[in-house]
């Protein structure tokens, strides 16, 4: 079984940092350091971030569930409003917000979401710069 660390947190802003810290923390205990590492807490704050700003059921949590699949990490980011699935929004160069997906959509190998019986997941997949899913070395895009 791959190792996986699974944790909830409250749906407040307040929150966020403490998923960036376990998050870290976990990818740490696995020895995965550098630019992965930490794409994959970016990813998770921006994810999480999204959970707990757009969700509209009170008293929510969000759970959070990293898995390491050999090289890859799949971050995986849930919560109970499972018909409000995110979009990708092309923020103006005034907007201050509206950009959360698209950074997502821009260090992710993959990303998507899908609705399960009571709740909504959005995941990504990352794999190290330099390697693709087989192996092969593969060009990091530029942003």
């Amino acid at each position: 079984m791959p190792p996986t660390e699974t944790f909830r947190i409250p749906k407040h802003r307040r929150h966020v940092p403490h998923a960036r810290q376990r998050v870290r923390e976990a990818l740490a205990g696995w020895g995965v350091t550098a630019q992965l590492a930490d794409s994959v807490v970016l990813l998770a704050n921006e994810l999480v971030t999204n959970a707990v700003t757009h969700c509209r059921v009170s008293d929510a949590q969000v759970q959070v569930t990293l898995t390491l699949l050999g090289a890859e990490v799949v971050l995986e980011v849930s919560d109970p409003d499972r018909d409000r699935l995110p979009r990708l929004h092309h923020s103006g160069p005034d907007e201050e917000r509206g950009r959360g997906l698209a950074l997502v959509a821009a260090l992710a190998d993959a990303w998507g979401c899908r609705q399960e019986p009571y709740a909504k997941c959005v995941w990504a997949r990352l794999l190290p710069v330099g390697a693709d899913a087989a192996g092969r070395s593969r060009v990091p895009v530029a942003l």
